[in-house]
């Protein structure tokens, strides 16, 4: 029993430390043809589906603080806008949208395992961004109206929401998260067995 607590907790860390790597490294990514790379939810998505919706929230709340990290040092600069115009509701949106995310991930590979593994890695993989990505436009569109109409440049806002966040920044992290998903859950079944 002791060995299980000790491997869970090493995993755990490892994963944790992929977040913070992965966030990191995206910031100082430049986007490829106009799309952000972002592989940071994959270790979220792992932990959850290895442990639960509670390890999902605490990887998906460390994601909320190296967001968070990034938007006050400037290297998300449209966070830094957002940090701006609203400093502890920005900190909440960050958090909330990981920790939410993570949560979900975990509680839908829960639910979903034992009809079939490689279906609830793959709904979890889909989850986790749609999480993520919505309940920050949701929140964009509610609390920060203004900095979303400075990124969009004077034009229409749901027309940004729709090209800049949805196309530009949810699909290619649905996708990748969706091509590793059967890999994904091959790792978990090899992780869970020994």
């Amino acid at each position: 029993m002791r060995n299980k607590k000790v491997k869970q907790m090493a995993t755990v860390g490892l994963l944790m430390a992929l977040v913070i790597v992965l966030q990191f490294v995206s910031g100082i990514i430049p986007p490829v043809s106009g799309f952000s790379i972002s592989l940071v939810l994959i270790p979220i998505v792992m932990g959850g589906a290895l442990y639960g919706a509670g390890t999902g929230a605490l990887l998906g709340g460390v994601f909320g603080v190296v967001v968070l990290i990034n938007c006050i040092t400037g290297a998300d600069v449209g966070g830094a806008m957002v940090l701006q115009a609203n400093p502890m509701l920005c900190g909440v949106v960050v958090l909330a949208k990981g920790i939410l995310a993570g949560m979900a991930s975990g509680w839908i590979y829960g639910l979903l395992k034992g009809k079939n593994a490689y279906v609830a890695m793959l709904c979890s993989a889909i989850i986790c961004p749609v999480v993520n990505t919505g309940v920050f436009v949701i929140c964009m569109l509610t609390f920060f109206k203004d900095v979303l109409a400075v990124w969009a440049g004077g034009g229409d806002i749901i027309a940004y929401v729709l090209t800049g966040l949805v196309i530009a920044n949810f699909l290619p992290e649905l996708l990748i998260n969706v091509v590793f998903s059967p890999a994904g859950q091959r790792i978990a079944h090899v992780v869970k067995k020994n």
